[in-house]
């Protein structure tokens, strides 16, 4: 009727091995998580961070609110300003563009440039 202690002494090690099983659920529930959940909504604020800070003049862009216009100022790391009609330009903060529609032209060489590609036009011809 009694226990002996050879088998109370064996009882005390399989409770760590089991309270180790136990928890193996946990983490292996917060790896699957940290895969298909944290890891590409990472990926998705690094995109639209890169996105935003590429943004130039002549972009055409749409803003979290759905107003479609082109980018006619970069005021700030901040802001932007497009044109969504003739004549109505707005200011917009640019994390509130939610995408780029079409990459505009670059910015317009400066007139040293501009001189120093049109000699070599010329020289080429």
């Amino acid at each position: 009727m009694f226990i002996t202690p050879a088998y109370a002494q064996a009882a005390g090690a399989g409770d760590t091995n089991s309270m180790l099983m136990s928890l193996l659920p946990f983490a292996l529930i917060f790896v699957i998580m940290y895969f298909l959940i944290l890891r590409p909504q990472q990926k998705k604020v690094r995109d639209h961070a890169d996105l935003v800070k590429n943004i130039r003049r002549g972009d055409t862009v749409v803003t979290s609110g759905g107003l479609v216009g082109k980018v006619t100022k970069v005021v700030d790391d901040d802001q932007i300003e497009f044109e969504i009609s003739d004549g109505v330009r707005v200011r917009q903060m640019r994390q509130m563009i939610s995408g780029v529609r079409a990459k505009g032209e670059p910015a317009k060489e400066s007139k040293e440039s501009a001189k120093d590609s049109a000699k070599d036009d010329a020289t080429s011809k």
